[in-house]
């Protein structure tokens, strides 16, 4: 397993949260999902298999802007 952290800009109520977890919840080889709107990120643990483009296409279907947290984490 392995955890990505995305930085999500404008996502400032807990809908916003709802929303972008129920997003990335659907993306196959998701584990867990925790969207926190007063830090704008949202932390994600997948399989190995699941690439960042991904989980940044899904994030972005939704309607907000994300970014690696940690690029170095990649």
């Amino acid at each position: 397993m392995d955890e990505r952290t995305f930085r999500v800009e404008r996502m400032g109520c807990t809908g916003c949260e709802r929303s972008v977890e129920t997003a990335l919840r659907r993306v196959d080889g998701v584990e867990t999902v925790d969207a926190d709107f007063h830090t704008r990120t949202v932390a994600v643990t997948v399989d190995e298999h699941v690439d960042e483009a991904t989980l940044l296409t899904a994030i972005e279907h939704t309607g907000y802007e994300a970014t690696p947290a940690n690029p170095e984490s990649a």
